[in-house]
């Protein structure tokens, strides 16, 4: 079975909140619980987050999807129109207060990376499997 949600919010830092709590929703809808959907929707928050910092200032919405496969797993993508602008994990020093969200993605996740979408910009996803029971 798969499961998909796909969503569009305004380019805008409330939409980052909105963004976690729809993939909770659509999560514990389909009956996923536990680390995985936490893990989800900090992802989601993390990437969602950098749509709304680093898209073209023109761009005014970026688009969340989540899909959960059979096997639990759940892929992650956030799409904006910021072509040009290919996010790359940072090393930010003990004081500063941003450049951690995608350690922390590739830190949650089994594998993440970027898709171009030509003129019509990226798409940054992450896949984060069922952690092993027992």
């Amino acid at each position: 079975m798969l499961r998909r949600s796909a969503f569009r919010l305004p380019r805008h830092p409330t939409s980052v909140g909105l963004a976690r709590h729809r993939v909770r929703d659509h999560l514990e809808g389909w009956e996923q619980e536990g680390e995985t959907v936490e893990s989800v929707v900090l992802v989601v928050s993390e990437l969602a987050t950098n749509a709304v910092r680093y898209s073209p200032l023109l761009e005014r919405e970026f688009e969340v999807a989540v899909t959960v496969h059979s096997d639990g797993s759940c892929v992650v993508e956030v799409s904006d129109g910021g072509a040009q602008s290919r996010p790359v994990p940072r090393d930010a020093g003990d004081g500063d207060e941003s450049g951690r969200g995608l350690r922390l993605v590739q830190a949650l996740s089994d594998t993440w990376g970027v898709r171009e979408r030509g003129r019509y910009g990226k798409t940054v996803w992450a896949v984060l499997a069922e952690p092993a029971v027992g």
